[in-house]
């Protein structure tokens, strides 16, 4: 009873999502004493569902968040978990699957509103069976895990397109910031040491802006309705090209920004890249081909909010200045000269 009113206790201290997955798998891998746990994510493209890991606990390891390799794949079709599949169609409550050597798996789909979708799941891997005390604490687990993550959605997500809002970017900006000035207070080395050099020296965070190419004239022209599917349909887009670390905001409007965690300068242009080229290969229904142009800038734990979100705005204005329907670097446009860096006021308010 103490360890779960300790699990419910930190679930509930939480107000990120990262930290709140990190929570319910622990939870769960140690009140069923579990082989693994995971929270998946259950993603709709284009009609098709794929599911992806997005944080894992093994037996005796610390819990943490899964990177994706496939930066081209938004996941394994669910057609791969078949039993799953099953239980996602009828809309069930759990599922359970026990393999040739008896290993048994067990999902629990987050059903949102009346069981009319789920874009998240937990699943539990055991080698012995789950006894019903086992599964009805579980359960109790996940539905405590569902609300506080319907509350964070309500109070963080862009009502539309249920991306990260822009009162949310602001602070996840913030950690993003404070982490980074830890993690060079924890490099700094001492007066006369000999600089040792880290594997993680080229890693670096970043910030891209993104923007819908001419989306006035696709709400002049097809009006308004079709101009909201077609900023859900990026926001899909967004959610399957970006990894699970990867935080994607609606700005408002057409604007989407996209934090990216721990990556290098050419993996990050990849990465953005590759929506980018997603968005231009995409059918929109009525309205046919949509572009977007993208500025983005490495994040400087030095420096203040207001002036790397100005670096990637004039990275973007450059963008659509220039063709649009492309991914610009402002650190590459400024050392090339078809740039020049503006000074921001960074005493300024960020909103």
């Amino acid at each position: 009873m103490d360890s779960l009113l300790k699990h419910m206790v930190d679930m509930t201290g939480h107000r990120d999502h990262t930290m709140l997955d990190i929570s319910v798998i622990s939870a769960v891998q140690e009140l069923a004493c579990a082989s693994r746990a995971r929270v998946l994510t259950l993603a709709d493209v284009c009609g098709h569902l794929y599911v992806r890991s997005r944080a894992v606990v093994m037996a005796g390891q610390p819990a943490r968040m899964e990177e994706q390799q496939d930066l081209t794949s938004p996941g394994e079709p669910i057609a791969n978990y078949p039993v799953l599949a099953g239980c996602i169609a009828r809309h069930e409550a759990f599922a359970e699957q026990v393999d040739a050597g008896g290993t048994r798996t067990l999902w629990l789909p987050i059903w949102l509103g009346d069981h009319d979708t789920a874009d998240t799941c937990l699943e539990i891997v055991n080698p012995t069976p789950y006894s019903p005390a086992t599964i009805h604490v579980i359960g109790g687990i996940v539905s405590v895990y569902r609300n506080f993550q319907n509350l964070l959605d309500y109070s963080e997500r862009d009502s539309l397109t249920g991306l990260l809002n822009r009162k949310t970017f602001d602070d996840q900006l913030a950690k993003m910031l404070l982490a980074s000035s830890i993690e060079q207070d924890a490099l700094a080395l001492p007066p006369g040491e000999p600089e040792r050099r880290q594997h993680t020296e080229q890693e670096q965070q970043w910030l891209a802006v993104i923007d819908v190419d001419h989306f006035k004239h696709v709400n002049d022209r097809f009006g308004h309705l079709y101009g909201d599917e077609v900023l859900i349909l990026i926001a899909n887009l967004l959610t399957s090209s970006f990894r699970a670390q990867d935080r994607v905001f609606r700005f408002g409007g057409e604007e989407f920004v996209v934090l990216l965690r721990s990556t290098t300068q050419d993996n990050a242009h990849k990465i953005i890249d590759r929506f980018r080229m997603n968005v231009e290969q995409h059918d929109f229904p009525q309205v046919g081909k949509v572009t977007v142009s993208i500025g983005f800038v490495a994040i400087s734990a030095s420096e203040a909010p207001v002036v790397i979100l100005g670096r990637a705005d004039q990275a973007l204005y450059f963008a659509k200045g220039h063709g649009r329907n492309m991914t610009c670097h402002y650190d590459e446009l400024v050392g090339s000269g078809l740039l020049h860096a503006v000074e921001s006021n960074d005493t300024a308010e960020f909103f």
